[in-house]
C-alpha cells in the first residue's frame, strides 16, 4: 500500500478590481511537509484576464506571480521571505491580503510519494 502524505494547497488569483472580487485563477502552490516539498506554478492566460479586465496591464502582474514561484523555491530572488523554513513561506504566500494578486483558502489533501504530479494536476484542472 502506497503512504499518503498530507498536502496543502492554495489557488493563486489574479483580482484586477478588489472591488469588484472577480477574479482570474492562474496558478497553484502546494506544501507537502513530509516530502519536504513546495513549490508553486502558474500560467497567466492574458487573453481571459483581459475579457474580465481590458486594463489589466499584464507586465505589472507577472513580477508578483514570479516572486511567488521564487519565495516557494527559496531562491535568492525570493529575498528575505525565501530563506525562510518551508512552512513559514507557505503561510506567509497564502496569507490573506487585499491585492491584485491573492491566494484561496488553503485546502488539504492527501497525495502518494510523488507532491509534483499532484501539484500540476491541481494546476491543470483548476486553472488550465
Amino acid at each position: 500500500m502506497q503512504d499518503n502524505h498530507l498536502y496543502e494547497y492554495a489557488v493563486i488569483r489574479v483580482v484586477p478590481s478588489v472591488e469588484r472580487e472577480e477574479f482570474l485563477n492562474v496558478g497553484v502552490i502546494l506544501y507537502c511537509r513530509q516530502q519536504k516539498f513546495l513549490r508553486a506554478v502558474y500560467t497567466l492566460n492574458e487573453e481571459k484576464l483581459h475579457a474580465l479586465s481590458p486594463e489589466t496591464d499584464v507586465n505589472t502582474i507577472r513580477p508578483y506571480l514570479d516572486a511567488f514561484v521564487e519565495i516557494s523555491k527559496g531562491s535568492k530572488a525570493g529575498g528575505p521571505i525565501g530563506a525562510l523554513d518551508l512552512a513559514s513561506r507557505f503561510r506567509w504566500l497564502t496569507a490573506t491580503r487585499s491585492s491584485v494578486v491573492q491566494t484561496s483558502r488553503v485546502h488539504p489533501g492527501f497525495c502518494s510519494a510523488d507532491a509534483e504530479d499532484t501539484l500540476m494536476r491541481l494546476h491543470r484542472q483548476l486553472v488550465l
